[in-house]
Order: structure tokens, then sequence, then C-alpha cells
């Protein structure tokens, strides 16, 4: 029952037939109750006039009987003859006489009706009406006539009274049985004539909206607006169809805005697709064809294209086109591309290589274009000053949209795939950058330190197999520390520089020379004897003899070195030995008297590996005896200046020296105690944190020997459990160096780390050749930027440009990045500009026994 009401209410033919037959029953119910009101009316007025004229008639009947002097038994007479005559009206007659006549002839009434009394009292008629009846009482007043028999009477004295009772006779009950009878029937027939409006009334209704639901319902995509017209759908009433009209309008206006859900669809794959794998990098190419072939059901885009710098002033330049195009289009393309390029102000007079061509679909034949097909439908970005990696430029060649709404978000889409593009290129070229200065160094482009011992076990391994000799020198720069002090590290990088040119020609082709660090160099010389590997160290030294740079003050400085030799495997068959025994015979060189020499002989090869030993007690009894302690050096904020982090560092304290971890860690990796000096380090350095209410980031320095210790992650979580320490406060960092060799152990303790909440750092990053193998395999939280880098990054633009790539790189992965080795303000401010988030260096605080706690630690680093 209220599914049927509320259906005759909620729709449009229940709403009219309820109306109509509402509005037509209280329309009708009114009218009759109004009608039969006013007609009983009438027919009681009508009645009481009748009553009158009867009661009077009766009256005056009586009076005149009595007049003329009738008998009490002739007047009953009279009075029953009047009754009888009119039965259906008169209730009753009486005649009531005064006292005074009463008590002459003995029958005074006790007691008189309400009109009889009011008649006799004021001798005047009376008519009194009670419910359904009505009373006359009419007074007789004594005339000549009544004299003659009442002689005691006086004229106009009354006589009596003569009172006639009516019964009013009502039709009233009858009339509205009639009325009601009526009203039912006309509301049939208003109930009919309901049915017939409101079914008529819907069909042309339901017509129309038909017509409406078919157009509604062909219609799928923006273009199906064209074909979408409501000017022809007609309601057939003029008040709906104004009411559509303004629906049209609504329409119209939609599709001036409107954006097909199929583009919207595609930009939300496209932006999904920034998700960027090392598989997209890899295989970039490939990528943008699969995006030219996936954006043409939206925009119709037959070639995109990639312009990237290179070099200084050159730029590498691809066109990927959608399928493969005719000669004549392809050559009008690089014509029109050329142009362009030329007329751009940052281009003009660049040298642009040789145009490469992709094809993403091999099937088909592009149509032939025109210049203005190539000139006009041109989307766009270009990037004024390249900031990443080298990217310059990039566009789609399309056909856009005509309606300005599609146009602008088919452009946003373009912008998107762009900026997509250029991500994927630009993150290729930073692996490539990674991959070459990770086994390359920067400054003079020899190989480094990490390569050097890859290099020399490789060819450890191969001399074995060929049962070959081969030779290892070390050699170091005389007195340049004194040049760069003088005359400051950029002349110095220069020096570096010339001198590493000197080394490359005083070698055979295949020798594999390496810049160690700083101005310590080593050379690889495979398949060589001692006699050609002292000839190679000779040529050196001759060369030197003419080599002199121009110093900043006009004048001239020759360079001169101390070269240690090292034969294997006469002298050592491993990379260990031969570098300690190299390394010793060059500090052997320099105490010579430098610019020297320098080769074992037998007692020299004993007393090398005398000290070693030497080293390894000093070692085992500074574990054994709790000399093992933490050093901090703090970690700034680069845009506040704020100290929010300490790196942890291991030193040895012998009475009143202090040794630093360079000079004992390597062999404490080989005794396999690494790790043993890493957890009391560990437990020394939390108490201190714990005693000075240290607040902020720990970082842990720690050789990754010591990090492949099974268990290591969960005996320091309960270290710092024990002094409340919050795992989440301890980043481990992790040094590259040639002792990594199972990346599968290195994994399972990052992960394991993760799972204990601790951080993960990478140190000297791009100085190793797996850099970026650990940024794409670990989850790294923080990459320290090797310190070479940032030390030269203000006199050399492949430092900065190399530093740029890693920082961008960072940024994208969302890895946070410190600077090493902020030595002055001017580096300081430069790391904060390429927007590097932390520092460390001696311009902000070299290492010491205690930490700089702030007042109040950084809301961000607090437990």
């Amino acid at each position: 029952m209220t599914s049927i009401v509320a259906r005759m209410l909620t729709t449009l033919r229940g709403f009219v037939f309820s109306a109509t037959v509402g509005v037509a029953a209280v329309v009708f119910l009114g009218a009759t109750l109004a009608s039969s009101l006013l007609y009983e009316k009438l027919l009681e007025e009508r009645n009481l006039e009748s009553s009158g004229e009867i009661a009077r008639q009766n009256i005056d009947t009586i009076v005149g009987a009595l007049r003329s002097g009738i008998s009490r038994q002739q007047l009953e007479e009279v009075i029953a003859a009047s009754t009888t005559t009119f039965s259906s009206t008169v209730d009753s007659i009486d005649v009531y006489r005064t006292q005074g006549v009463e008590a002459r002839y003995g029958r005074l009434q006790q007691e008189l009706p309400e009109h009889a009394r009011q008649a006799m009292a004021s001798g005047t008629p009376v008519t009194v009406r009670t419910g359904t009846h009505v009373a006359y009482a009419q007074p007789v007043l004594a005339d000549a006539e009544c004299l003659r028999c009442h002689t005691n009477a006086k004229a106009g004295e009354v006589l009596g009274v003569t009172a006639v009772t009516h019964k009013l006779q009502t039709v009233r009950s009858t009339v509205r049985i009639y009325y009601v009878a009526l009203f039912l029937a006309l509301a049939l027939v208003v109930l009919l004539a309901a049915l017939a409006l409101t079914s008529f009334a819907a069909r042309r209704l339901k017509r129309s909206m038909d017509l409406f639901r078919g157009k509604v319902e062909s219609f799928s995509t923006i273009k199906d607006f064209d074909r979408f017209d409501m000017h022809k759908v007609d309601f057939g009433f003029e008040e709906f169809n104004q009411a559509f009209d303004n629906v049209t309008l609504l329409v119209d206006k939609i599709k001036r805005v409107a954006v097909d859900k199929g583009v919207l669809e595609f930009e939300i794959r496209l932006l999904e697709k920034f998700i960027i794998t090392s598989n997209v990098v890899r295989d970039w190419r490939e990528f943008i064809k699969n995006l030219l072939l996936e954006i043409n059901p939206i925009i119709d885009a037959y070639a995109l294209v990639t312009i990237f710098r290179v070099e200084e002033e050159a730029y590498e330049c691809e066109v990927f086109w959608r399928n493969p195009p005719q000669e004549k289009t392809k050559r009008l393309f690089e014509k029109i591309l050329r142009r362009q390029l030329d007329d751009t102000p940052f281009f003009h007079g660049a040298r642009l290589l040789p145009i490469a061509h992709n094809i993403a679909d091999e099937t088909g034949l592009l149509p032939e274009l025109s210049p203005r097909d190539i000139e006009v439908q041109t989307k766009t970005l270009l990037l004024e000053t390249p900031k990443i990696g080298g990217i310059v430029g990039i566009g789609v060649q399309s056909m856009m949209a005509e309606d300005n709404i599609r146009n602008m978000v088919i452009g946003s889409i373009l912008t998107t795939l762009l900026n997509l593009v250029g991500s994927v290129k630009a993150i290729y070229k930073y692996t490539k950058d990674l991959e070459h200065y990770a086994t390359r160094d920067p400054l003079t482009d020899l190989y480094n330190q990490r390569m050097f011992w890859e290099l020399l076990g490789y060819e450890i391994g191969r001399s074995k197999r060929h049962s070959q000799t081969f030779a290892v020198m070390m050699l170091d720069l005389d007195n340049f520390k004194t040049i760069n002090d003088r005359f400051g590290h950029h002349f110095g990088d220069s020096f570096l520089q010339e001198f590493a040119k000197v080394l490359h020609e005083s070698v055979r082709n295949g020798d594999m020379i390496a810049r160690y660090g700083g101005d310590e160099f080593c050379i690889i010389l495979p398949e060589a004897s001692e006699t050609q590997a002292h000839m190679v160290a000779q040529r050196i030294a001759e060369s030197l003899d003419h080599f002199w740079i121009d110093t900043p003050d006009g004048n001239r400085i020759k360079a001169t070195t101390s070269i240690g030799i090292a034969m294997s495997p006469t002298h050592g068959d491993n990379p260990k030995d031969l570098f300690l025994v190299a390394d010793n015979m060059m500090y052997k060189a320099k105490a010579a008297g430098k610019n020297a020499i320098a080769m074992p002989s037998e007692d020299e090869m004993a007393e090398v590996f005398r000290k070693a030993g030497e080293k390894a007690i000093m070692i085992q009894a500074a574990l054994d005896q709790q000399r093992i302690v933490p050093y901090f050096q703090p970690i700034c904020n680069a845009h506040t200046g704020e100290i929010v982090i300490h790196e942890l560092l291991m030193r040895i304290q012998l009475d009143d020296e202090v040794v630093t971890a360079n000079d004992f860690i390597e062999e404490a990796e080989n005794m396999g105690i690494a790790h043993k000096m890493d957890y009391q380090l560990i437990e020394k350095a939390f108490a201190e944190i714990s005693k000075q209410d240290y607040k902020g980031m720990l970082f842990v320095n720690l050789s990754p020997k010591a990090l492949i210790v099974g268990e290591f992650a969960s005996h320091v979580s309960r270290i710092a459990g024990e002094y409340g320490i919050a795992p989440s406060r301890i980043v481990f960092e992790i040094t590259e160096r040639e002792t990594v060799r199972n990346l599968t152990l290195l994994e399972k303790f990052v992960l394991d780390a993760k799972v204990q909440g601790f951080s993960f750092a990478v140190d000297d990053f791009g100085s190793g050749y797996s850099s970026f193998q650990y940024i794409k395999c670990f989850p790294v939280d923080y990459i320290k930027i090797e310190g070479e880098f940032i030390r030269n990054m203000l006199h050399d633009d492949t430092y900065l440009a190399f530093i740029k790539s890693i920082v961008t790189l960072a940024k994208e992965l969302k890895i946070k990045t410190v600077a090493e080795f902020v030595e002055d303000a001017d580096i300081l401010k430069a790391v904060s500009a390429l927007g590097i988030d932390y520092a460390q260096g001696y311009h902000i605080s070299r290492p010491s026994a205690t930490m700089h706690v702030p007042q109040e630690a950084p809301r961000q680093l607090a437990i």
C-alpha cells in the first residue's frame, strides 16, 4: 500500500491523476455541502411560512367561533376539526382563558405554557420555537361582540389566548441522501476523465522521453556529442519544452567543457608509468616506442623527438616514428627540425650529431606529411638551462583536438608524456654516467681505487692461468701538499690532470692506470718482468724531467714522483700482499730522498710482513683491552646549518696516540674481527648518547664484512634497547670495498636491518663501480656523495655535472643526500644551492670524542 502511494506521488502520471481527482473531490464536496446547507435553509424558511399561515387560519377560525358565543363543547369540536384538517403539521390547539374568565366559568388553568403567558401578559401575538416545534399564541381582546357575553369585561381586555403548536416538517436527511448519490455519480465521471487525461499526457511524454533515452543510450564518447541534438525532442507541452530548452543549453555548455573518459584514463595510465624501473631505463627506446603507440588512440601522434646534450656544444637527436615514414618525409622532417633548432637561441651555433631514426611499428606506412603538418602540429618541452643529465628538449608531432578544452587536456597529457620521456632518458644518462664514473676518477678519467682492486684481482687470476708474471706500481707525487696549499685546490687539480697525461704517454696500451686517492696513483703492468717494470718506472721519471706547468704567479713548477714496485708472484700472490709491498716500497723511495724507484729485496720483504704482523697484534690487543673508542663527526642541515646528525667513527687509543680507522680497518677485516670491534664501538657510542641525552640521528660507519655477519642487526638492536635508543635513529653506512663479494648476503643484512627499524646509507656514492647497483637493489635512505666530487665541484664542471646528476637521481628516488668534504663556506653555500640535504666536513666540525648536542633536537629527529 505504501509503495502504491509513493508511486502515485513520485511519478508524473500518478501525480497528475492524484491532483486531478483530489481537486475535483474537494470542489464537488464543497459545492455539495454548500448547496445542501443552502437548500435546507430555504426549506426551513418555507416550512415556517407555511406553518404560520396555517396557524393564523386556525386561530382565526377559533376566535370567530368564540365571538359567535359557542359553548365549550362546540369549541372542542371546532378545535378537533381543525387539528384533523391539518394533522400533518398541527400538533395541538389550545384555548386558555384569563383568570377572571376562568373564575367565572370555574375552569381556571393552574399552569400556562410560556408562550401563552407571554401573549396574555403582552396582549400581542407570540411565536416561540423549541426544537422541531413552533408555537403561536394569539391573545383574544374584548370587543363589542365579546362584551355582550362578558359584561364584566372591559373593551380591549385580554379574555384569553388561542395557542397553536406546529410540528416542523424536515426533509434534511432525504436531501442529503440525494446529494451524496449525486456526488458519487459525478466523482465517478471525474475519475474516468482524470484517467483519460492522464493517459493522454503520459503517452505524449513517454514518446518524447523514449526519444531522449534513445539519444542518451547512443552516447558513449565525447565525439558522440556532435550527433546528440536534443532540439528534436518535443514533449507536447510548451512548459515542458521551455524547461527542456534549458537542459539543452546545459548540454551545449557541457559539450564545450567535457573531456573524453578515454583521454583521462590514458592520462592516469601515463602517470602510472612514472614508476620507472631498471628495465625501463635499460630499454628506454622500446619504452618510448610503446608510449608512442599507446597514445595514438587518444592523439594522432606520428613522431616524438628527443634532443640530448652529450658534450659541451654537441647534441644528439633521435626521432621516434609511429610507422615507417617515406624517405621524402624523413628528409623534410630533418630539414625543418634543423632549421627550428637554428632559430632557437639556445641551440644557435651548436653542433647537432647525425639524427637517429627509430620505428615503433614496422607494419604500415606513415602518410606523406606536408611542411605545415610538421611545423604547426608540435608540442615541445624545452629546458633553457639543462640541469638533469643533459636533456634540453623533447617534442611530439600530433594532430591536436579542435575544441579548446580537449586541446588543453591533451596538451597536459603531452606535457606529462614528454616529462616522462625526459625522465627516462635523463635517468638513462645518469646510469651511464654512474657506470662510467663508478670505474673512473672524474678528475683524471683514470680508473679509480675500487676499479684498481677489481683489475688487480682479475690480473692475479689471469696470470696464474697463463703462468705469467706482472708488476704493480705505486706512485706518489713528491711535495704535492705544498703545491696544493700554496696555489689552491683548483691549481692542484690541474696539476694532477697533467700528471695523469704523462702517465698515459709513458705506459703501453693495455697497461692499467688508476688514481688511488689524492696524489697517489697505481699502475698494473700485465705480462711484465722486473726489468720491464723498472724500465716503465724509469720512463715515467724521465718524462717528468721534461714536464712543467705554469703557476698562477707566473712561475713554472716541475713534478717528481716516488715509485714502489711489487712483482707477482714473487712478492705476493694476492691483491693485499702485492699492494702492501708496492706501498711500502713507495714509502722507501720517499725516505731515500724522493724522485726515486724502489723494488724490495728478500730482507725487505721480511720487514714488510713483520710490520704487517705487528699491526695485527696491535689491533687484537686493542680489542681485548677495550681500547676501541668512538669519535663523532657532526652533520648539519645544509639549509639551516643546524646539527641534526652525527657520524660514528672508530679509533684505537694507544697511550697518547689515536689511530684512525684507515690505518687498521682492512687488516681487521682480514683478521675477521671487524664486527667484534664494531660491537665494542657501538656499545660505547650508545652509552655516550644516553649520557649526553642526544636526540638526533647517528650514522654508524661499518665495514661490509662486519655487516654480513649473522644476527648483526639484531645484536645492535638489543644494545640500542638497553640504552633506550630507537632503531629509527640509527643509520648503517656501507662503504664499498673490494671485500664485498656476496651481494646476496649483504641484501639479507639490509632487509633484516629494515625489519629491525634501522635505516641504510651508501657512503662515497659515485666512487665505486656498484654504487648504482646498491640503490637499485637495496632500500637506500641516504647517499653520501663522494667527498672528492664535493671538494672540486667549484673548479671543475665535470664534478659539478656529476653531482647534479646524483642529486636529481636521489630526488627522483626519494633518497636524502649528504655532501662530504665540505671544507669552506663557499662549498657549503654551493651544496645548499644544489638542493643537497645535509653537509659534513671540516668546515662544519672535525671528529671528536664528544658530541655536539643542540639545546633542542629537531622535531623530526626526536624519538
